[in-house]
């Protein structure tokens, strides 16, 4: 199924709002089998901004789809110099509050599992173990025409190399790990190939209109369908493939709760959506619940 890359979403009139009282979470932790998903908002705390909270970068800046990327050289040239940049600040980020709660909340066998739509690998470094990263990961750089995979350190090691002096300052960095550049500054950037058959390189994340792989899809239904409840945490639930777990969720009765400041288009279907910031918010649920962070991982 291809995903439309729809990049806004507003909220209906009458929508219910959100609580300041995060006890329905609390309890929905209480009874198990608690399955997490993640969005931008959990990393902001990080560094990293978001797609559309306040301040988000879609005010500013529009993703590359995989469509641009794939027909256009000039937009790849523009894509990796952008990211070959924003690679050196978004792969120094370090997991935040909320990434070890969620860690703490596995560690005390209360989730039945994490999917992300991050693609920044914080849910691994503060712990979590077995999460699903939905739309990939900037780890990992995957060839278009043989499928090969190399480690994006190697490609980063690479673009370095064959870009001495590339330099620029960048006036921002987005979620999807590129900076903001303007077109004098990303010059005559020059793209690597792939190693083994020259062919175009592309970050194994989920581009805008591109589509989720199936089995990865699959996978995640199956965490719905095996959990108890639904936890969303900083995400507005705007793309469909995120929104359609909670409408899974709903449709077989789960609870579905939602801790993000702003309202999401998954509100209509949730228990409550808990209105508070997501790192004070889960720490003070870890502690509540009796469950000790690990104020060390990833240090």
């Amino acid at each position: 199924m291809r995903m439309r890359p729809t990049l806004t979403w507003t909220p209906p009139a009458g929508l219910r709002p959100g609580t300041a009282d995060p006890e329905p979470v609390a309890d929905a932790l209480r009874g198990g089998d608690v399955l997490v998903l993640s969005g931008a908002g959990m990393s902001t705390e990080s560094g990293i901004p978001d797609y559309r909270g306040k301040g988000g970068s879609l005010s500013r800046h529009t993703p590359m789809t995989y469509q641009e990327f794939t027909a256009s050289a000039r937009a790849r040239r523009r894509y990796w110099a952008r990211s070959h940049l924003g690679w050196r600040t978004f792969g120094r980020a370090l997991p935040n509050a909320g990434h070890r709660a969620v860690a703490a909340f596995g560690r005390g066998g209360l989730l039945a599992g994490v999917i992300t739509q991050n693609v920044d690998g914080l849910h691994q470094a503060a712990g979590s173990e077995g999460v699903v990263e939905l739309h990939g990961s900037l780890e990992r750089v995957v060839c278009l025409s043989c499928g090969a995979f190399e480690p994006r350190r190697d490609v980063a090691r690479r673009l370095a190399e064959a870009n001495s002096g590339f330099e620029p300052v960048a006036a921002a960095l987005n979620p999807d790990g590129d900076a903001d550049l303007t077109d004098g500054q990303v010059g005559d950037f020059r793209v690597v190939a792939c190693e083994r058959c020259a062919g175009i390189l592309k970050p194994d994340v989920v581009f805008f209109g591109e589509s989720v792989p199936p089995r990865r899809v699959e996978h995640c239904r199956e965490l719905v369908g095996g959990a108890r409840s639904l936890l969303v945490l900083g995400s507005s639930l705007t793309v469909m493939s995120g929104l359609r777990f909670v409408r899974q969720a709903a449709r077989a009765g789960k609870p579905v709760l939602i801790v993000n400041n702003d309202p999401t288009r998954g509100d209509e279907h949730a228990l409550a959506r808990v209105a508070l910031p997501l790192g004070p918010a889960l720490t003070a649920l870890a502690d509540r619940l009796g469950v000790p962070l690990d104020d060390h991982a990833a240090t």
